[in-house]
């Protein structure tokens, strides 16, 4: 991605990155992935948002909050560790603290919404292009030079952005916490994702993704997915925010 395209900065030290419409193949195309990432299939990006350099910290989420439940808080730079052991539905508060905050805030001559990625946006800017296991190819012993996992992370998360970032720019997409997303999980993609959330009526299931810093390499593919109860939650669990410019009426 070309670095001089649009971003912007939050009041935290955030970096957004405008990730513009496009095509993939989203799920499993190598051939070594689960059965729930089958079968693979061609999705658009219609809508371009922007999307977070790096996961939400400790620190964002006490100053929105007021709380900060996570269990690493050890250590000078623990506000700059990603923000875990929080459940879905605190995710959603969350939102609804963030964009009362700054539901008014113009950014690049829009208003815009605060909220978490869709399955198949979070795939799109995990793969930048590309169609191997990771966005770097289909071996991981590139993989620490990226993300945070049961090898090398020394059980414990680490500060935000301390890896390397993909070719768009962004951080942490393999490894360190995993991270909720609004799709509602299903075994498979018998039925086709589009951009928008997958959504079933009378399921608390909810898709994450992005393996985190107590799990294996395989758990940081880009097609990896797993799941969770909206009521769980988890050290190895966080959160990466989407801000998408809404359409004046």
């Amino acid at each position: 991605m070309d670095q001089s395209r649009p971003m912007f900065t939050d009041r935290w030290g955030g970096s957004f990155h405008l990730i513009e419409p496009g095509e993939f193949v989203m799920g499993d195309s190598v051939g070594s992935g689960a059965r729930h990432e089958h079968p693979p299939h061609s999705l658009t990006i219609e809508s371009p948002f922007f999307f977070a350099e790096r996961l939400v910290t400790q620190a964002q989420w006490l100053d929105v909050m007021g709380e900060n439940p996570s269990k690493f808080q050890e250590g000078w730079s623990a506000g700059l560790r990603p923000v875990e052991s929080i459940c879905f539905d605190e995710v959603m508060v969350f939102l609804e603290q963030l964009n009362q905050l700054e539901g008014d805030q113009e950014r690049l001559g829009f208003i815009g919404k605060w909220r978490i990625p869709s399955e198949s946006e979070w795939e799109y800017v995990a793969r930048c292009g590309t169609k191997g296991r990771w966005w770097f190819g289909n071996s991981d012993t590139e993989l620490d030079d990226y993300g945070w996992h049961a090898g090398n992370a020394g059980s414990s998360t680490r500060e935000v952005g301390l890896k390397k970032p993909n070719s768009w720019g962004i951080h942490d997409m393999n490894g360190l916490v995993a991270e909720w997303c609004m799709d509602h999980w299903v075994r498979n993609y018998d039925v086709r994702r589009k951009q928008k959330p997958f959504t079933i009526e009378g399921t608390t299931r909810r898709v994450i993704r992005g393996g985190s810093w107590f799990t294996e390499s395989d758990s940081t593919r880009s097609s990896a997915r797993s799941s969770a109860d909206e009521s769980k939650s988890s050290d190895g669990i966080g959160l990466r925010l989407i801000w998408e410019p809404q359409t004046p009426s």
